[in-house]
């Protein structure tokens, strides 16, 4: 049987997190926004089947917290490493295959999820792959296999970056796993596609169309 994929997910001290977001849920304080997203995301990926485990990767104590709740363990981030310094740092503690998510996307589907992951483990030996998010120019999943480094190069580009280093990117029809959240907008779409059950707690009355 094949081994079960770990999850890595990187997440910012949510006082600085989803700074484009700020006032997309009228009322809703931005950290509690925040959190949502990122408990809606680890809950949809521990309920995926080919995960064995998840590391989130935190400074912030809430999220912390949050971790056992969705059966993640935690490790601290290290200092003014960035996004990638911390989906670096969290590989390493990881023996066998692994994979780094995005903590934006609330409307996440375990399955699509699954699917992606079978797809990755069929590329050739030593291969990482990559999934782009909706607009395809960044990155919402990318995955190693065992002994093979994960290579982040997350941030603007960062799809065509990927691609660059070697990775494969994988185009199946996922739109819950693509639909990162950034802005009022994404949020909008990511609603209409189904939110995770703390940010449409949150988003009840405030979303429309």
């Amino acid at each position: 049987m094949s081994q079960p994929w770990t999850v890595v997910v990187p997440v910012k001290r949510l006082v600085a997190a989803k700074s484009r977001l700020r006032g997309g849920l009228p009322g809703v304080p931005h950290e509690e926004l925040a959190l949502a997203l990122v408990a809606d995301t680890l809950d949809a990926v521990r309920a995926c089947p080919e995960v064995g485990g998840v590391l989130v990767v935190t400074d912030d104590v809430r999220v912390r917290a949050e971790a056992p709740a969705a059966a993640a363990r935690w490790l601290a981030d290290v200092a003014d490493a960035g996004l990638n310094g911390a989906f670096r740092h969290g590989a390493a503690q990881v023996p066998g295959p692994v994979a780094g998510i995005t903590a934006d996307l609330p409307a996440l589907r375990p399955a699509e999820l699954a699917v992606a992951l079978r797809a990755a483990r069929e590329a050739p030996p030593g291969v990482r792959c990559f999934v782009a998010d909706t607009p395809g120019t960044g990155t919402v999943l990318l995955t190693a296999p065992a002994g093979v480094p994960l290579g982040p190069r997350f941030g603007p580009g960062s799809a065509a970056a990927h691609a660059a280093s070697g990775a494969r990117p994988l185009d199946g029809d996922w739109p819950s796993l693509r639909r990162d959240v950034d802005t009022p907008d994404d949020l909008a779409a990511a609603a209409r596609l189904g939110l995770g059950p703390r940010t449409a707690r949150l988003a009840a009355g405030c979303l429309t169309g």
